[in-house]
């Protein structure tokens, strides 16, 4: 073998990353997409039967990354906005070297404020690429085990008892259920759950329970019903009231809205037990892996969640979640219009793509 074959060999196996060429010019571009809803999604926060994201494909030397964010409007954003967002970072992103894409994002985020659900869309299509141009899937760039991945939670969202019943029922292939509550019917919601399947149950409350007395009384009313963990109990700015909560009972408690950037969680680490990290909190996934790696070195459980996106935002997590403790990335399961194929569950187990990148497919 002579050295331009080694170069090539080593190239391809990414060992020595290739430069991108410049043959022709890049490209990012940005579309909003409609996704809509199995069941109407109901929540603490609001109701509805469709999710607007936005999807971008970066696009180089023949090959197409693409790229998804949900905007989060607990955080003021828009899919219009994030939309607009990915378009003024477009000329910075494809003048740039794509296998420098750590220098390039953060100087291009740097330009924009928050629009953490834009930075996620630019973030999955740039890494989609570069495991693509390497030919390996993005866990293996990680260094990740797929066979690691975890079980994933189905999501029941705040409905009547009949009809919960009855999303229980459809969720028969999952072996764990998370189950939103927050309001005034949570007893009623966990009986109808509970009226048809003993399987283990995650509760999800949104910053549903405004004071402490409350969240106490429905804590302890959820342990007899074999609740695995909570979920955000109380609003994000109540962290001493969090406190108290984990003081008085065994009963995992997870942090969502409380935790969204790597800044945010070592204030968390006293009172919560674990974090639920969102590509689309965080701003993709090369930020979600700092997360991860910063709630493990504090001793933190750590947990994959994701927003009611289609497979490639989903897929993009699934390739991080070998490790992690929790997953809940059912987000694309909920819809009915899925664009792409990618992460598949089987059995409740997170199942990763082979293929280069994030592995996608047209559905």
């Amino acid at each position: 073998m002579n050295r331009r074959q080694w170069l090539l060999g080593t190239a391809s196996a990414g060992l020595l990353a290739p430069r991108a060429s410049s043959r022709e010019p890049a490209r990012l571009e940005a579309r909003l997409v409609r996704l809509r809803l199995r069941h109407t999604w109901t929540t603490t926060m609001s109701s509805s039967d469709f999710r607007d994201t936005v999807h971008t494909a970066y696009t180089r030397d023949g090959i197409t990354g693409r790229g998804e964010g949900a905007p989060i409007p607990r955080y003021r954003e828009t899919p219009e906005g994030a939309k607009r967002a990915v378009e003024a970072m477009a000329p910075q992103i494809t003048a740039g070297n794509p296998f420098e894409f750590d220098k390039l994002l953060r100087t291009t985020f740097a330009t924009i404020e928050d629009n953490y659900a834009a930075r996620a869309a630019v973030d999955i299509a740039l890494m989609d690429w570069v495991g693509q141009k390497l030919g390996v899937p993005l866990y293996t760039y990680f260094g990740l085990d797929p066979a690691d991945a975890p079980l994933t939670s189905f999501s029941i969202g705040i409905d009547k008892p009949e009809v919960i019943r009855q999303k229980v029922r459809e969720a028969a292939p999952y072996p764990i259920l998370k189950v939103k509550v927050g309001l005034d019917v949570d007893e009623a919601t966990i009986r109808a759950v509970r009226s048809v399947t003993d399987k283990p149950i995650r509760v999800d409350a949104n910053e549903g329970w405004k004071d402490r007395d409350t969240a106490a009384r429905k804590i302890e009313w959820l342990i007899g019903q074999g609740v695995e963990f909570v979920e955000q109990p109380m609003p994000a700015a109540q962290i001493e009231d969090v406190r108290w909560l984990r003081e008085r009972f065994a009963i995992p408690i997870i942090a969502d809205e409380a935790v969204l950037h790597p800044g945010d969680i070592p204030r968390l680490a006293e009172a919560y037990d674990g974090v639920n990290i969102k590509l689309d909190k965080a701003g993709g996934i090369l930020e979600a892996w700092r997360m991860i790696q910063i709630a493990k070195a504090l001793g933190m459980k750590t947990m994959l969640g994701c927003m009611i996106s289609s497979s490639v935002s989903v897929t993009a997590a699934a390739h991080l979640s070998p490790l992690v403790d929790y997953a809940d990335l059912d987000g694309n399961l909920l819809i009915a219009n899925d664009p792409y194929r990618g992460v598949q569950v089987k059995e409740g187990k997170l199942v990763l793509p082979d293929a280069p990148g994030l592995g996608l497919t047209p559905a």
